[in-house]
């Protein structure tokens, strides 16, 4: 009964939308707010080399994944767990009246704390240290004073550098009263990234990945974001996944169109319709019989 009761609902939810495509749901759309300065970072912490001088951003859709070694994984297990109990202590403070830039110093100082640096910080020029992406914000969004309200949904993605090595995890919370469309898309995008997980073994071609989003998608009345390659892996590259691997999946989805926008601060990417996205993001390591989580937090 709860099943046809859940597939009743992704059905109304479809229908709303096909009759409709300019509806997707009761929110807002961002106004980009007023950036505070950089955040400090205390002398003792280890920090990645773009700290010191600006890097541009690497290309993550080439070059084959390394093999790591039993002491890399150990490393990257440890920097991992770090990110995702990060990520796990913010869920207290999202909430409506909060500023995206009080997410921002809350989760700065509680990296710090723990001897971590905010690896979005400086990378390329980024000015904070943690991306908050709200409605129909796609990713990248730079935490600033606009406060959550009623009915938002917002993307925290975190990412920490620890020990030499970055942990990577995002999560899409609701914000309060969150309508049927948010709650649907947030939840489906959820459960599409730990299908994707699933899927994930030795031999297994990478580009498996991005054609079970784009089924998943088709399936569920939705569209996924492909400008940002990594994000899902929502690509075509060569080549299969090998015990020892460790890469990201997060899948950014949305009721609208593909297409997305840069804004003026050069990192915010909002949608080009208007339309709502949520994202969710693991990082795993690829074993011997399968995947490993390594962003769960305790």
């Amino acid at each position: 009964m709860k099943k046809l009761f859940l597939n009743l609902s992704v059905g109304r939810i479809i229908q709303r939308l096909s009759k409709k495509k300019e509806n997707f749901g009761r929110f807002n759309k961002v106004v980009l707010g007023n950036v505070s300065p950089e955040r400090s970072v205390p002398l003792h912490i280890e920090k990645p080399d773009y700290y010191y001088y600006f890097m541009p951003p690497g290309d993550t859709s080439s070059g084959e994944p390394e093999i790591k070694t039993d002491e890399q994984i150990h490393q990257m297990r440890v920097s991992c767990k770090l990110t995702a109990n990060t990520l796990k202590a913010c869920e207290g403070i999202i909430k409506a009246g909060v500023k995206t830039d009080e997410v921002d110093a809350f989760l700065h100082e509680l990296i710090i704390s723990s001897n971590a640096y905010p690896s979005p910080l400086r990378y390329a020029g980024f000015p904070k240290s943690i991306c908050t992406s709200v409605n129909d914000v796609a990713c990248h969004g730079i935490p600033d004073d606009r406060c959550l309200v009623d009915g938002d949904i917002v993307n925290v993605d975190i990412s920490v550098y620890y020990g030499g090595y970055h942990g990577d995890c995002s999560k899409t919370f609701l914000v309060g009263n969150v309508d049927e469309e948010g709650c649907y898309l947030v939840k489906s995008t959820e459960e599409c990234l730990n299908e994707c997980i699933s899927l994930c073994r030795p031999n297994v071609e990478f580009n498996a990945i991005g054609n079970y989003i784009n089924k998943f998608c088709n399936e569920k009345g939705l569209n996924v974001i492909p400008a940002f390659i990594g994000h899902g892996i929502e690509n075509n590259f060569p080549g299969a996944m090998q015990h020892g691997m460790t890469f990201t999946i997060e899948p950014i989805l949305t009721f609208g169109g593909p297409e997305v926008e840069i804004q003026k601060d050069g990192w915010t990417a909002t949608t080009l319709d208007g339309a709502r996205t949520a994202q969710f993001e693991h990082t795993i390591l690829i074993t011997e019989t399968g995947a490993e989580v390594l962003t769960k937090p305790d």
